[in-house]
């Protein structure tokens, strides 16, 4: 059920509406029920799939009791690898293992020998990076004290399985999700309409913003040695703002989906285009993953406490395992490479820190902040040929066309409408930019009436310029 279909239109307002009838008696029947909602949502994608996520979400919950319950500190680190094996064992199994298959044909080829490792042919279970880790934090949390083990399944059943966030994130701590989950809520009107208004932009940013730029991006990028460089680099641009608006777009309308039921998820985006170098864009984009990744590989691997030339090091293997955490391709390996080469020239060589959104308080940035962005932007588009291209050879290929093929005339496709309408979105979101996302931003306007034209002008902008409803690129990861 994808959340820009008319499924979702219609599930969403039944939901919450039977939800908060249910508030009239205990919250264990509201849990219960969105539980069961849960599981129908993913349901819908692949009932078969749907087995996977209760066996996994068993194995942690019992993974994590036997953990509570051991004395000894060997066998609650048996219980410890066994939860993390069994996961990942599914993870690279279903994600992987065509991957490695087709490396050890390659390694064996090289010595003349000719082979045929097995492949499997099944369909990527939607939403198993984002679930597997939901597990894993809180097992991980259990094993360090961190949180304390849940007995209750229909509680944490429901940590891992929440459906606003059950297929491309947020990454939920149980820290935060789980207290929210087993308290009790009351409705709020005021934030009912906050999660309405994010929902609203999330659509806009997804159905818009993300959906028109596909067309442009994946003509450029189907048909790359057609086109001069300066045409490249618009496609390059496009797909920027398709993977942004896609994915910030579901994480608004994962949010607001939740507020509407009185939870708070994790903030996943942070206006991240605004970057003022590549460090700062990972403090601003995917935040649960990036912060994933640091609290439980990172700073496990000796984090800022150890040697310079370690911390290098560190730093390398997060952004490795990120990109290899997006798919089974080297492109993502490669992205996650280059990536990590910036962030380290920006942490350690050139030692440039930046706190704070860029411009607070000012209409405009200075020419050097200006600059800034417009640079990091430009960087961050030029990686991302690596997360879109098919093969390395053919995300080099693009990058050197862009270079070497005229990269001063003007492109061939250049719709005007569409960059209106990412200019539409870049002045709400810098206007927005030091709150949660840009609609908040609508309660500095003190015309009630001025404010639901915005509103309405959006909706009417989604219904006649949105493009074909299209899947979210993070659903396969």
């Amino acid at each position: 059920m994808l959340f820009n279909s008319l499924e979702y239109l219609f599930f969403l307002p039944v939901v919450v509406i039977i939800y908060w009838w249910l508030n009239k008696g205990n919250r264990i029947y509201q849990n219960g029920f969105l539980l069961l909602m849960s599981y129908f949502f993913y349901g819908m994608w692949n009932w078969k799939f749907l087995f996977l996520l209760v066996f996994s979400t068993l194995l942690d919950y019992y993974s994590a009791i036997k953990i509570d319950d051991s004395v000894s500190k060997k066998n609650k680190k048996f219980w410890l690898i066994l939860s993390v094996g069994i996961n990942l064992g599914f993870l690279g199994l279903f994600k992987y293992f065509n991957f490695f298959s087709e490396i050890c044909n390659d390694l064996v080829n090289l010595f003349g020998i000719n082979s045929s490792f097995a492949r499997i042919d099944v369909l990527l279970p939607v939403g198993i990076s984002f679930y597997t880790f939901h597990g894993l934090s809180y097992v991980f949390d259990c094993y360090n004290g961190k949180v304390e083990v849940r007995k209750n399944f229909i509680d944490y059943g429901l940590f891992v399985s929440f459906f606003p966030l059950l297929v491309a994130g947020p990454i939920e701590r149980a820290t935060h999700l789980l207290p929210q989950i087993e308290g009790k809520r009351t409705f709020s009107e005021s934030n009912a309409i906050e999660g309405l208004r994010q929902i609203l932009w999330g659509l806009f940013k997804k159905i818009v913003i993300a959906d028109n730029c596909a067309i442009f991006a994946n003509t450029i990028f189907d048909h790359a040695s057609d086109y001069s460089g300066s045409t490249l680099l618009v496609g390059a641009i496009f797909f920027a703002f398709q993977i942004y608006g896609d994915f910030s777009g579901y994480s608004d309308i994962a949010l607001g989906s939740a507020r509407l039921m009185g939870f708070d998820l994790l903030k996943n985006f942070a206006f991240p285009y605004f970057s003022r170098n590549l460090a700062e864009f990972w403090k601003r984009w995917h935040i649960s993953l990036s912060s994933w990744f640091r609290d439980y590989l990172y700073i496990p691997l000796g984090g800022n406490q150890t040697t310079y030339f370690r911390k290098i090091i560190n730093v390398g293997i997060v952004f490795l395992v990120s990109g290899f955490w997006h798919g089974a391709n080297w492109t993502f390996i490669m992205w996650g490479f280059i990536n990590a080469l910036f962030v380290i020239a920006d942490n350690f060589i050139l030692k440039t820190s930046f706190k704070g959104v860029v411009a607070s308080g000012k209409l405009l940035p200075n020419i050097k902040e200006f600059f800034q962005v417009l640079t990091t932007f430009l960087i961050v588009s030029l990686i991302w040929v690596f997360f879109r291209a098919e093969s390395v050879s053919m995300a080099f290929s693009y990058l050197k066309g862009i270079f070497t093929g005229n990269l001063f005339s003007l492109p061939v496709i250049r719709p005007a409408n569409v960059f209106i309408l990412i200019l539409i979105m870049l002045v709400m979101e810098w206007l927005g930019r030091e709150k949660d996302y840009a609609l908040q931003n609508m309660y500095g306007i003190k015309s009630k009436a001025f404010r639901w034209l915005i509103y309405a002008s959006i909706l009417v902008i989604i219904l006649i310029l949105g493009a074909t409803p299209q899947t979210f690129i993070y659903f396969q990861f």
